[in-house]
């Protein structure tokens, strides 16, 4: 269903035959609407909840869990020197280091020959800008994944910049809202919390990574008819979704600039 907005006015309901403008704005409608049905973003389905997931204890908050097939969450305390034989067995080949600079003394990258690493320098600040590293992560992760690799996304704890990177990460691979990929994670790792801030910016995420997907969906094509229909659109319609798209604009242009 393709929704409008358009100036409301009062109308008297008439038998003389539609004007020129009235035809054209219908017809833009129209055009608009198939191309919008054109450019349904198509994602994969979340996994399933597996029925054999282990009962929560406390413990567990300092070991990693995997949230997807090859697509581990965890501590700090999972990727210290004294936990390389867990790693290796889990067949762990990335691995995703978020850290602040003051942390850089105690957490970082302990296996830089044997595993590739993306540091993030993050602060778990409800005013840190966490929107910008949701980009890069997500490349680093299929990166991984399409070479049949296992990822693992630490933090210090695990729970709040870490955790909002891979629900970032699920929200964009398979199209589910902030509320739903949060309660995938949370069920394989209990202990997540992402700040506020976090919060508040992965709820914005979905409409910024899909006005990005469709933007790459559409032909050159469809885009230069795209053009050609606000051109011959009546003034009102064309300035609606001028406006729209302009508001789509600033969110794109602030994700790719930070």
């Amino acid at each position: 269903m393709c929704n409008l907005k358009t100036n409301s006015y009062n109308h008297t309901v008439n038998s003389k035959q539609p004007t020129p403008c009235d035809r054209s704005g219908a017809r833009a409608t129209r055009i608009y609407c198939s191309m919008d049905e054109e450019n349904k973003l198509q994602f994969p389905s979340l996994p399933a909840s597996k029925e054999d997931l282990l009962d929560w204890v406390y413990p567990m908050r300092r070991e990693m869990q995997e949230i997807l097939p090859g697509l581990f969450l965890g501590p700090y305390s999972a990727a210290m020197k004294s936990k390389l034989s867990i790693l290796e067995r889990q067949g762990i080949t990335h691995v995703v280091c978020v850290r602040q600079d003051i942390e850089a003394n105690f957490i970082k990258p302990n296996f830089p020959h044997k595993f590739r690493y993306l540091v993030l320098d993050i602060a778990d600040n409800p005013v840190e800008n966490i929107i910008r590293y949701f980009p890069m992560t997500k490349e680093f992760i299929d990166s991984c994944l399409a070479s049949e690799g296992k990822v693992l996304v630490h933090g210090n704890a695990g729970i709040s910049r870490s955790a909002a990177l891979v629900i970032a990460y699920l929200m964009e691979t398979f199209g589910v809202k902030y509320r739903d990929a949060f309660s995938h994670v949370q069920e394989r790792r209990f202990c997540i919390n992402p700040n506020v801030g976090f919060v508040h910016q992965l709820q914005e995420y979905e409409a910024i990574y899909s006005a990005k997907l469709t933007i790459k969906m559409m032909s050159p094509i469809q885009l230069g008819r795209s053009f050609s229909l606000h051109a011959g659109m009546p003034g009102s319609l064309k300035r609606s979704l001028e406006e729209d798209e302009d508001f789509g604009g600033m969110q794109v242009t602030a994700a790719q600039n930070g």
